[in-house]
């Protein structure tokens, strides 16, 4: 049986991190999942002036104050990835490709995805397109896959799918060098469409076409509605209420996923809300087991 943490977060940003003090000065048990950037969206801010206590300071300076407050609380982050939230009655199973996590309580701080879906995208989701590409590879044994990364994480799932696809292509969609299998073909060049019939038959580029069985998307968080299956969204974000619930009992949500502004500063008060209301669920189950 997985260790039973009493809260994970799910995001390193402002929201996450606040939340995760919070609830460590409450003494509770906690796992934080987030990258070692802290947060992309801060760390290329060239200059805030909103966020009390820290005028006319760059993103990245931002990002090295909250480092030292969390080391100075002893709070660390896990850098792996989280593919699905599933809510299991009286705990929350958390998904790291064949490993799972458990929690008492959730709180979602993800962010939000600025790129708009391909076309296609949404309407073949789970009819050939993927967030979770070691997650269904077993799915392609000995098809044709191809894999949109937006990071370098990406590559390793990528290596892992050509093990058991006929054929596998990898679009980057950044700058540098692969660290790819030999068997996987590289094509630089913009994704535009998914097309198919029942499924997802074709992925068209801007300067090609090419037949595949199945599209992975493999950015830096997954989409809310997919991560947890069951939360209800609204205009793209998370619908809480002022405690930062969600509609389901224990999951909370807190930053820029749950709308806009998208500023830092309501990010880590939104945290801090998400935070206590998680740390009261918890109690509230303990005392009624006892």
């Amino acid at each position: 049986m997985a260790d039973r943490y009493d809260i994970a977060i799910v995001g390193s940003g402002p929201a996450g991190l606040s939340a995760a003090i919070n609830a460590k000065i409450r003494n509770k048990n906690i796992i934080v999942f987030g990258s070692k950037d802290l947060s992309s969206k801060l760390t290329k801010a060239p200059k805030i002036n909103n966020y009390l206590g820290f005028y006319n300071v760059t993103g990245e300076k931002l990002k090295e104050e909250f480092e030292k407050h969390i080391k100075a609380m002893d709070i660390s982050i896990s850098y792996e990835r989280i593919n699905a939230i599933y809510a299991m009655g009286d705990y929350f199973a958390l998904m790291v490709n064949e490993k799972m996590y458990e929690a008492t309580s959730v709180i979602i701080a993800t962010g939000v995805e600025y790129a708009k879906p391909l076309n296609g995208e949404e309407s073949y989701l789970g009819k050939g397109v993927g967030y979770c590409a070691t997650c269904d590879a077993p799915l392609y044994k000995e098809k044709t896959v191809a894999i949109i990364g937006y990071n370098h994480e990406a590559e390793e799932d990528a290596n892992f799918v050509s093990e058991l696809a006929s054929k596998t292509y990898y679009i980057p969609m950044y700058n540098g060098s692969y660290n790819l299998k030999e068997n996987i073909e590289i094509l630089k060049d913009k994704p535009l469409e998914i097309q198919g019939d029942i499924f997802v038959s074709k992925l068209i580029l801007r300067n090609s076409t090419i037949a595949t069985d199945g599209v992975f998307i493999l950015k830096d968080s997954v989409p809310p509605g997919q991560l947890v299956p069951g939360l209800e969204i609204i205009d793209g974000h998370i619908k809480t209420d002022r405690n930062m619930r969600t509609n389901i009992p224990g999951c909370f949500a807190a930053g820029d996923c749950v709308g806009k502004p998208y500023q830092y500063i309501k990010s880590a008060g939104e945290g801090q809300i998400a935070s206590l209301s998680a740390v009261s669920y918890v109690d509230s189950l303990k005392n009624s087991r006892r």
